[in-house]
């Protein structure tokens, strides 16, 4: 009985107890915090030294890594040793000495989930040694609470290029931030505790591809966007002029193949894309018969002053362009299928591509023109994405396409205007674009309608930056990048053509002069709203400054953007210096009488 009576008061002793602790668990939880995460903060993240064993003349030294924080921890040790100490082997961490300093980081065991611990060792001399000033992730080995981890840094972007180095910056993450991690792939490149860095020690003519972390004691954010570099310092450069001749332009505005030769152009170009053909039924099919092959050219019109006849086998540009060849034979043109608005066949093409490639050799090769054309070009925009429609063909439809082309034209040229959509999981992460460029003798890539008045309340941006410049409205939409993702997909520089546009593109409704102003809609245009030709805009609103390596105009309430001479001599220069295979520019009646812009193109490729 005497057994009974004292167990009773020590029962309800522990139910007291362990009542308290359930109420203590419980207020916790009220405030929002699961119990086991606040006993984590509280005891932090920490790096303690131990030693095992020292025999005088060395010793194995060891730090176990805690994980006390709320969050994952990819940790970082760094110590000091005495003035001329060593350490001659290690396990369980990669270790890197520089003089007296040593900075550690995991291995298999990088990053540590909330409340684990992880132990590195190294065997070091000489004897009765203890590290001194230890830091895990820039703060203190003692430990603390420690900070969340940090937001991404955003806005990632290349500010420099030389031969051997790729500047870089970014925007602040958010959060607690003690630096920042500058990785290629899985390779840290850099630490800073600034918002830019330098990675130098590249090759000449290299293509590289960037992201960013911010850390602090906690770990490391996720992964800024992505940003792709090409150090200069490319030997050679090809000298390939492309101007696109638009078979409607013989209509409204009046500009036919003589006006090629009466501008001086077709002295300056080396090739001719013929725009468009059409795509129906898997097919190319003819586009405008009347303006390729039955239009009637006086004297006045023709190129070399003959008139054609009612009963000749063949009139109208396709005649045009076979008189302009025999005048200037270095001449080449290329037949182009495609484009913004007969784009949507594409889809069904890819599901026969041979049956697509018989098709346009045999439309490209009709012996009633035979000898106009020297091979064919496709502008699909967009393969498995979305231009004027949708497209679901496959990442693969590109290169196949390409490839049933270029083994039914054989020795013909076989061309692509593509894409300049180098953001990240943009159009040219889409399709295939490396695979296919062994088939294809280059890409044109359309290094332009960045920005336009699609978007009517802006903000104001030019339509073909060369460079991304600071402020621009999409991280990576510029010429620069999307070069040098293509380069990254393993795109020969040789293969890859700059674009032009000889036109501009304007808001109305603007009160800033400089980029990034808000508008109201459209600027108006002669046919097109938003867009006009060079010829026109260079005296009705001419350049009043730049930015991204190319012009733009402040009049009235209107804001353009185009190229000029100047600038053009500045994105030849660029080309050059890549070793890309030259330029090309839609298209050749917005050029003045005098080719202008063709000559600027021609010279800067010189």
């Amino acid at each position: 009985m005497r057994r009974s009576a004292q167990t009773a008061p020590d029962s309800s002793r522990r139910l007291r107890r362990n009542l308290l602790r359930i109420a203590a668990v419980l207020v916790v939880i009220a405030a929002g915090v699961p119990a086991a995460q606040a006993a984590l903060a509280a005891e932090g993240v920490t790096a303690t030294f131990t030693k095992s064993s020292d025999w005088g003349s060395g010793y194995e030294g060891k730090y176990t890594i805690h994980n006390g924080s709320s969050g994952p921890l990819t940790w970082r040790v760094e110590f000091d040793l005495p003035s001329g100490a060593t350490i001659s082997s290690f396990w369980d961490a990669s270790l890197v000495q520089t003089g007296n300093h040593v900075v550690a980081t995991g291995t298999w065991n990088a990053t540590l989930a909330p409340g684990a611990s992880t132990s590195f060792g190294w065997i070091g001399a000489p004897g009765g040694i203890t590290p001194s000033n230890c830091s895990i992730n820039g703060d203190p080995c003692t430990g603390g609470s420690g900070p969340s981890v940090p937001g991404a840094p955003t806005n990632l972007r290349v500010t420099g290029t030389s031969n051997n180095s790729i500047s870089l910056a970014w925007n602040a993450s958010s959060g607690t931030v003690t630096g920042y991690r500058v990785y290629e792939g899985s390779t840290q490149r850099a630490q800073v505790s600034g918002t830019s860095a330098t990675i130098s020690g590249l090759g000449a003519c290299t293509t590289h591809t960037y992201t960013v972390r911010a850390y602090n004691a906690s770990g490391e954010s996720p992964n800024s966007n992505s940003v792709t570099g090409t150090t200069t310092g490319c030997t050679g450069g090809g000298n390939k002029v492309i101007g696109y001749f638009a078979d409607w332009g013989i209509y409204a505005r009046n500009y036919h193949v003589k006006n090629i030769h009466t501008s001086g152009s077709a002295a300056k170009l080396t090739h001719i894309l013929y725009a468009f053909g059409n795509v129906t039924n898997g097919q190319c099919t003819m586009g405008d018969s009347y303006a390729a092959y039955d239009r009637a050219y006086t004297a006045a019109e023709s190129v070399d002053g003959v008139a054609d006849t009612w009963d000749q086998p063949l009139r109208g540009n396709f005649n045009q362009l076979r008189k302009l060849k025999q005048m200037y034979p270095h001449l080449k043109v290329i037949w182009s299928f495609g484009g913004w608005t007969w784009s949507g066949g594409f889809g069904q093409a890819a599901q026969n591509p041979t049956a697509f490639a018989n098709s346009c050799y045999n439309l490209v090769n009709d012996p009633r023109w035979a000898g106009v054309f020297d091979g064919i070009d496709i502008d699909w925009e967009y393969p498995n994405a979305c231009g004027l429609s949708c497209d679901s063909s496959g990442f693969a439809s590109f290169r196949n396409l390409m490839q049933a082309l270029r083994n039914r034209f054989g020795n013909q040229l076989v061309t692509a205007a593509i894409t300049a959509d180098g953001t990240s999981g943009g159009k040219i992460d889409a399709a295939d674009y490396g695979g296919a460029a062994q088939y294809v003798d280059w890409y044109m890539v359309m290094t332009y309608d960045f920005f336009g008045a699609w978007a009517p309340q802006g903000p104001t941006a030019p339509h073909s930056p060369l460079t991304c410049y600071s402020g621009i409205p999409i991280s990576g939409f510029c010429s620069e990048n999307a070069i040098a993702k293509l380069r990254s997909k393993g795109v020969p520089a040789s293969k890859l053509l700059l674009g032009i546009g000889f036109y501009g593109r304007g808001w109305t409704g603007v009160s800033q002069s400089t980029p990034g102003g808000s508008a109201s809609g459209a600027a108006p245009g002669q046919y097109e709203q938003g867009v006009n030709d060079y010829k026109v805009l260079k005296t009705s609103c001419p350049a009043t400054g730049t930015v991204g390596g190319t012009a733009y105009a402040y009049c009235g309430n209107q804001w353009w953007s185009y190229d000029t001479p100047s600038t053009i001599a500045g994105k030849m220069s660029w080309a050059r210096s890549q070793g890309l295979g030259g330029a090309f520019f839609w298209e050749l009646s917005g050029d003045t009488t005098n080719g202008e812009l063709i000559t600027a193109i021609k010279n800067g490729l010189s």
